[in-house]
């Protein structure tokens, strides 16, 4: 019996929000292979949250102007 993996999707505008950045940004990403898209059947992008969650920790914090 293969065993399955489940992964948590996220739309474009969820990752947008933990980037803080727009969602039309997380799409360019995606097109430009940044960031892997996995396609629904009507066609829409989704995001292993997994690999999002990996790459926030490689973001730097925003710094807080003085």
């Amino acid at each position: 019996m293969a065993s399955t993996t489940v992964s948590t999707l996220l739309t474009p505008g969820e990752v947008a929000t933990l980037f803080r950045v727009d969602p039309k940004t997380v799409t360019r990403w995606a097109n430009a292979g940044k960031i892997t898209a996995v396609r629904t059947l009507g066609g829409h992008r989704r995001f292993v949250e997994a690999e999002i969650r990996g790459l926030l920790t490689t973001v730097p914090a925003p710094q807080s102007g003085d």
